[in-house]
């Protein structure tokens, strides 16, 4: 959740930025997609994963203010935060990408 507090992201810099699997990143990130918290846009075979602020459950909104109070100050999250500006849309067998997702063509990620 800290990280998609800052952007939206792929299941490449979650894996990176939290130096887990990639089946890891993407149970977890499914499961909050599960529970409401998350939207879930495809580019190919690209998932892109953010907070879901519009959603029709009104508690959402609490959920993601008290997941923000509850990361403020702390040093894993700032740490995070650091490690997610230098990951990369990329994974285990898959080709680099451009950030200009549109251009790149056939290439794909988690």
């Amino acid at each position: 959740m800290n990280l998609l507090l800052q952007r939206e992201c792929c299941v490449c810099e979650v894996m990176q930025t939290l130096d887990i699997s990639q089946t890891r990143a993407s149970r977890n990130l499914n499961i909050l997609y599960e529970a409401g918290l998350l939207t879930l846009k495809r580019d190919g075979l690209w998932s892109f994963y953010s907070i879901d602020r519009g959603g029709p459950r009104g508690s959402l909104a609490l959920v993601v203010e008290a997941v923000q109070k509850g990361l403020h100050g702390k040093a894993t999250a700032r740490r995070d935060i650091l490690r997610l500006k230098n990951a990369s849309r990329v994974g285990p067998g898959c080709g680099q990408r451009t950030k200009n997702r549109k251009s790149t063509g056939g290439t794909s990620c988690c």
